[in-house]
């Protein structure tokens, strides 16, 4: 059996040997690097299904390492592990594409969870949404808008498919945090926000649908 393919970037050896050896007890396969050079270089030669990186890594770092993966791959899930927890950092890691980001210490259970949701949602065929002037394939995360492709994130194509599910009805913030996030604290509400910051953009050129916020509330999906 094919286990899933890890690419862990973390430049403290030890964390990153307990982390590598409890990932490859669950089990997966994971490929280990301490810089984002030697990251990037590794992430070009093979194939991965999802990344794990640090932010404060040398040569490279975290942040900058995402984005040259966003660039060639806008499907691959890629969680963020740092010490930095300042909201604004972790916000930039999810506006740089990032479909998670955990500040350290972290529990490796949390982690393990989180990653088995990430490869279960990729794996799992679905069936495409249709309406008017837009298509959203779930499988292959693509986004069709009047004749335009774009290729989601994960996170994305999971909140848009969650509210295109709903259309036209209150979906409230709480709900879809525990749904796509597993909870609804702070951060996590912020990391909402983003990811509907995003996904208005995306739907721009079809005027047909649009997400509106009830303000405090959650979020209507018209159509």
């Amino acid at each position: 059996m094919k286990h899933a393919h890890i690419l862990f970037i973390e430049d403290d050896i030890n964390l990153g040997f307990v982390v590598r050896d409890t990932l490859e007890n669950v089990p997966f396969e994971v490929t280990h690097c301490t810089t984002g050079t030697d990251g990037w270089a590794t992430f070009q030669a093979g194939h991965f299904d999802l990344c794990l990186l640090d932010v404060m890594l040398p040569q490279t770092d975290g942040f900058t390492l995402a984005r040259q993966i966003r660039a060639v791959n806008t499907q691959i899930p890629i969680l963020f592990l740092s010490a930095l927890a300042d909201k604004n950092d972790r916000l930039q890691g999810l506006r740089l594409g990032a479909d998670d980001y955990l500040t350290k210490p972290f529990s490796v259970e949390e982690l393990i969870l989180k990653i088995n949701v990430f490869l279960r949602r990729t794996a799992t065929p679905t069936e495409p949404f249709l309406h008017a002037n837009t298509a959203l394939n779930r499988q292959n995360l693509t986004l069709l808008v009047n004749g335009q492709t774009q290729t989601l994130t994960q996170r994305e194509a999971d909140v848009l498919a969650y509210l295109l599910d709903r259309p036209n009805t209150l979906v409230r913030r709480d709900e879809l945090l525990r749904t796509v996030w597993g909870d609804d604290d702070y951060f996590m509400g912020r990391s909402l926000d983003v990811f509907i910051s995003r996904l208005r953009k995306r739907l721009t050129k079809d005027p047909t649908l649009r997400i509106e916020n009830v303000h405090g509330v959650g979020f209507v999906l018209r159509q």
